[in-house]
């Protein structure tokens, strides 16, 4: 399954899951992360950390890292 990482620019793609355990897992879901979950790329930096995407209606900032633990259908 892809991951938030490897999506393109400009893809609305839907959270199937999360990977990972405590201190990340919250932080993402804090975001607003969740299952089933909306997300567009918005941009992408030119060495591809951060990307920027639109998440329930606010824009938000993931560091690469945090993109691989969404897998995304």
């Amino acid at each position: 399954m892809a991951t938030l990482d490897t999506v393109s620019t400009g893809q609305t793609v839907s959270v199937a899951r999360l990977v990972g355990e405590g201190a990340t897992k919250r932080r993402i879901m804090d975001m607003g992360i969740t299952k089933g979950t909306e997300i567009y790329i918005r941009k992408v930096a030119p060495l591809g950390d951060p990307i920027e995407v639109t998440v329930r209606g606010y824009e938000l900032s993931l560091r690469k890292s945090e993109a691989e633990h969404v897998e995304v259908k």
